[in-house]
C-alpha cells in the first residue's frame, strides 16, 4: 500500500540488518521509509548541486576562452 500517491519500492535486505534498521529509526524518533526518503531526497540534491556548481565552472572556463581568442 502507498500513500500520497507515490509508488511503493521494493529493496532486498537482510532480515538482521532490517531489524537493526528498524531499532535505530524507531530510537530517532523515524520510520524506515521516512529515513530512506530523507537519505534518497538528500543524495539527489547534492548531487544535482555538484553538477550545478560543475556547469557554472564550466560556463566560466568557456567563457574566458572565448574572451582570449
Amino acid at each position: 500500500m502507498t500513500t500520497k500517491g507515490t509508488p511503493g519500492r521494493m529493496v532486498r535486505i537482510d532480515e538482521e540488518m532490517w531489524e537493526a534498521y528498524g531499532q535505530l529509526c524507531a530510537a530517532e524518533g523515524t520510520s524506515r521509509a521516512d529515513d530512506i526518503r530523507r537519505h534518497v531526497h538528500s543524495r539527489v540534491t547534492a548531487a544535482r548541486k555538484a553538477e550545478a556548481k560543475q556547469g557554472a565552472i564550466q560556463r566560466r572556463l568557456d567563457k574566458l576562452n572565448a574572451d582570449s581568442d
